[in-house]
Formats: C-alpha cells, sequence, structure tokens
C-alpha cells in the first residue's frame, strides 16, 4: 500500500503568493520535500515553505539536486530524490513536495513524479497549482498579458533563438523563461523583431533583490536563470 504525492505550487518567490489550498497541502502532508541545490543553499521553494512552516524537522525533508549541465548527474539526482520520497510513500504516507511556480509547467515535480512512479507503480499523484512567473510580472509591472482574441504563447529560450524569432512575429504576447544566462541573444532576438519597445524583464520576483526594468535596460548585462521576459507592445494597464 503505497501513500500520496502531491505536488505544491509555492509561486515565484513571494510567500504571500501560495495559495490557499497549497498551504493547507502542505500543513495536512505528513512529510514535505523540497528541492536544494547541490550548493545546500536554501532555494526558492524552501524559502517560501519555512515562512508558513518553520523548520519543522518532524516533516520537512531536503532533496538534493545536481546544478549540472551534465545528464548522468541530473538523473542521478532523479534516482535519489525518489528513492527518498518512495520509502515514505511506501509507508502510506502523503507526501507534498514544493515547487516553484505551478507543478505542471516547466517544474522538477514532474520528473520526480514519473521516477517514483518507476519505483511505485500504482503510487497517486496529485497536484496543487500554482502562481506563475509571467502572471507574477504582468502583475508587478502593470502589463495586460492578452485582451480579446489577442494570442500568447510561453516559451524557454533553451527551445532555440529561431523559436523565439518566429513566435515574437507571429504573436501580439512572448513570454519567454530561462534566458536571463543567455539574454544578449533574448534581445537580439527582439530587437530583429521590431519587438523591444514595452518588452519587461524579471527577476527575483517576490524575493530580495527582486529585479523589473524595461529589457532594453539589460542590454550588455546578464541576467538570471529563472528570469522571466514579457513582450508586449502597448500592454501596459
Amino acid at each position: 500500500m503505497s501513500g500520496t504525492l502531491v505536488g505544491v505550487g509555492v509561486g515565484p518567490g513571494d510567500p504571500e503568493l501560495l495559495t490557499v489550498k497549497g498551504l493547507r497541502e502542505l500543513r495536512e502532508a505528513d512529510e514535505v520535500f523540497v528541492p536544494v541545490g547541490d550548493t545546500g543553499e536554501v532555494g526558492r521553494a524552501e524559502t517560501v515553505v519555512r515562512a508558513h512552516l518553520g523548520g519543522d524537522p518532524e516533516r520537512l525533508r531536503r532533496l538534493l539536486f545536481a546544478l549540472s549541465d551534465d545528464e548522468e548527474a541530473r538523473k542521478g539526482s532523479w534516482s535519489r530524490a525518489a528513492e527518498a520520497v518512495s520509502r515514505s510513500l511506501s509507508e502510506g504516507k502523503r507526501c507534498a513536495f514544493a515547487t516553484i511556480g505551478d507543478p505542471n509547467l516547466y517544474s522538477t515535480f514532474t520528473y520526480l513524479a514519473r521516477t517514483v512512479r518507476g519505483i511505485l507503480p500504482g503510487v497517486e499523484v496529485e497536484t496543487v497549482p500554482g502562481i506563475t512567473a509571467m502572471q507574477d510580472l504582468a502583475s508587478r509591472s502593470g502589463t495586460v498579458l492578452a485582451l480579446g482574441d489577442e494570442k500568447l504563447v510561453l516559451l524557454p529560450f533553451t527551445a532555440g533563438k529561431q523559436v523565439l524569432e518566429d513566435a515574437l512575429r507571429g504573436f501580439e504576447t512572448v513570454v519567454c523563461y530561462k534566458g536571463g544566462g543567455r539574454l544578449r541573444e533574448v534581445l537580439d532576438a527582439a530587437e530583429g523583431a521590431g519587438r523591444m519597445g514595452g518588452a519587461i524583464y524579471g527577476a527575483r520576483l517576490g524575493m530580495e533583490g527582486e529585479e523589473i526594468v524595461r529589457a532594453g535596460e539589460m542590454a550588455g548585462r546578464e541576467g538570471t536563470y529563472l528570469a522571466t521576459v514579457i513582450f508586449k507592445d502597448g500592454g501596459a494597464l
């Protein structure tokens, strides 16, 4: 008999953006797992959890993940994390995994859940939606994401520069994730498509060091990996 694994979206970083349902799941879970980089530093998800639950050594569990581009290192992280969670699930426990943003959108939870299912095929998996970075940045910057029949596309810059260029030419609103480390290429694509006007850059939303500026002000600078850029001409409230 296995327990239940629940992926809880805790938002982009501001503890106040955790939903009431997400908070209830975290409080009622037998154990709460949070992802931690292999440097051991407290991550965004753990920061939100601690803001509401404290350290709670009886229930809080930290799962180390390799911060590496090496595929084998990442697979090793998933395997070790899944084994740790599976041990608790095999005891019939309800286990919550806190993930930034939403658990069904570019989330570490998906990889964890798939690996756990390989160990415990019959495990029950649930998710609690969370507020995304693009929603938070839109709110903080006064940007309207879409109106009427306008089209919106969300993509990671890791999909390639050409994909971003095509999106900028075909959609009224384009949201780019995971482009901070290669921000110069992101901005070059926007310049080429004539989409720099109104573009907004946001990083560390809701946390210390938050930065929200016109994307053009980031020219010549490198952003953070989890930065968000919204391209929307004339989209302010």
